[in-house]
């Protein structure tokens, strides 16, 4: 049995070793490390955090795109000039609002939602609260796995029937 899962390896290795890698937007609970929320992403794709400004209760929407691993900050857009933002940086004013052009990019990215904020996760079109998926803070990060990864991900949890259970720890 064992014999025949490393063969498969082989040959799934072999077959799309080419096999280009999918990205997945991953949410965790900063303090568990739980993945809370999984969304698959592209090069390219837009992210958006959007939330509310506590004092000037006017939307803020962070604007990122996917860059490999990586969220590459495009633009902030807000609609006053409140505190903690911007009001010394050139700012452009369009129908969205006041834009801030930035070029920043981030492994990770803290959040802390709160219920006053509403923050809010915007990846194609799909709205995801994060104030509801967590009681405290979140981590944003963009992971990447090939498909391989994933068959050996998945192999090494598969117990053999040649080996005792009880040498196994169970997922």
């Amino acid at each position: 049995m064992v014999v025949a899962v490393l063969v498969l390896v082989g040959a799934t290795a072999t077959v799309t070793s080419t096999a280009s890698a999918h990205r997945t937007l991953v949410v965790t609970d900063t303090d568990t490390d739980e993945r809370l929320l999984s969304v698959p992403v592209d090069d390219g794709d837009v992210v958006t955090l959007s939330y509310t400004h506590s004092v000037e209760k006017t939307a803020i929407e962070d604007i990122y795109v996917v860059d490999g691993t990586q969220l590459r900050m495009d633009r902030m857009v807000f609609h006053s000039h409140g505190a903690g933002l911007p009001s010394d940086a050139p700012v452009e004013t369009t129908e969205e609002g006041l834009v801030l052009e930035v070029d920043e990019s981030y492994d990770e990215i803290g959040v802390v939602p709160g219920s006053i904020a509403g923050h809010e996760l915007i990846v194609d079109g799909e709205r995801y609260d994060l104030v509801s998926l967590s009681d405290g803070d979140v981590t944003l990060t963009v992971t990447e796995q090939t498909l391989v990864g994933d068959l050996l991900e998945s192999t090494a949890r598969t117990v053999s029937i040649d080996e005792p259970k009880s040498a196994h720890m169970i997922p």
